[in-house]
């Protein structure tokens, strides 16, 4: 995201201050697991690895919402895209954007980290190619609803010049050994004379989809962005839906596309439902006028 100016556009929202919404551990139980750390490390790593397998052969819908609010969490702008991830007749991977309001923003844009962090950190997937890359610490139990989750910090060890990762905090089922909720930033920060280019915090949650694996199914981050010219309000909400497994024989239509090109996808069971997503967060917040 950017702050536009008079005289130039930067290349992203800079983040800061607090979080209204997304929270980090606040009730951690200071105690040992019944299996060696390494082994549950391990252990969900592979599930991630097989969760992010299973989920490259699912059609959904991303509905990805931006706004500027004012003092009164007002909105005073915003951008939204909706997005069909599905496939083409030969089986190639597709992004659909199947609606795209008049884009209102005014004081900020998106940058392309932006939107990398939509597609890729938000969402985020630590699986066991990639675990080699984090320091991952364990820091005590918590509840998420009903379930009873191991929470470990997350931060990258090195960070690879034009990469992007997460830092911040997972909670990992203790029965199914599955990430089920998490809470961080995408980071690096990236700061030069002209920009300022920092992200926000966000709690992404997951629901339990075809009753094996957990998707991604709620986004939000709420942040008062402190530029050096001065403070502005923001929310971002991404919600994914509609999953489905996807079926080469099988035709399914989400409707027209605004940019992008052929799209098939399908509806969510209702009763694979988790308790980890707080059904508070399933309502999209109101437009205060």
């Amino acid at each position: 995201m950017s702050l536009k100016t008079s005289v130039c556009l930067l290349l992203t929202l800079v983040f800061g201050g607090s979080l209204a919404f997304a929270q980090g551990p606040t009730k951690l139980r200071n105690e040992q697991p019944p299996i060696p750390i390494d082994e549950i490390i391990r252990k969900f790593a592979e599930k991630e690895k097989e969760f992010k397998t299973a989920r490259a052969n699912y059609v959904y819908r991303q509905d990805n919402q931006v706004q500027t609010l004012n003092a009164n969490d007002r909105v005073t702008g915003e951008w939204r895209q909706v997005w069909d991830i599905t496939f083409d007749p030969s089986g190639k991977r597709l992004e659909r954007v199947t609606l795209a309001p008049p884009n209102t923003l005014t004081s900020i844009s998106l940058s392309k980290e932006d939107l990398q962090d939509m597609r890729e950190i938000q969402p985020f997937v630590l699986t066991s190619d990639d675990v080699g890359k984090y320091s991952v610490k364990y820091i005590g139990k918590e509840l998420v609803d009903e379930i009873d989750c191991y929470v470990f910090d997350v931060a990258p060890k090195t960070m690879e010049k034009e990469q992007r990762y997460f830092q911040g905090q997972i909670w990992v089922d203790d029965k199914d050994l599955q990430i089920v909720k998490t809470y961080g930033k995408a980071v690096p920060d990236r700061k030069t004379r002209d920009n300022e280019n920092l992200f926000p915090r966000f709690e992404t949650y997951r629901e339990q989809i075809d009753g094996k694996y957990w998707f991604p199914t709620y986004t939000r981050a709420v942040d008062t962005l402190q530029f050096s010219t001065g403070a502005q309000r923001m929310r971002q909400i991404i919600k994914y839906d509609n999953y489905k497994k996807f079926e080469a024989n099988v035709k399914l239509t989400f409707g027209d596309a605004v940019d992008g090109e052929g799209v098939k996808g399908g509806t969510t069971t209702e009763s694979n439902k988790a308790p980890a997503l707080d059904p508070k967060l399933k309502q999209p917040p109101a437009k205060k006028k």
